[in-house]
């Protein structure tokens, strides 16, 4: 009974950047692109 729980347990949802499509965690800073709410917030390099 104590191991009822992990059954409920799943992977967080991921969804659409606005800016650059990639998948990202709603509310959170985009990885790809580093957009968050229409702003950029990080500068992301490629290549890295």
């Amino acid at each position: 009974m104590r191991r009822a729980y992990n059954s409920v347990l799943k992977l967080p949802q991921l969804g659409k950047c606005p800016q650059c499509d990639a998948p990202a965690m709603p509310h959170r800073v985009c990885p790809a692109c580093g957009f968050y709410k229409g702003r950029q917030v990080l500068t992301v390099t490629a290549g890295a």
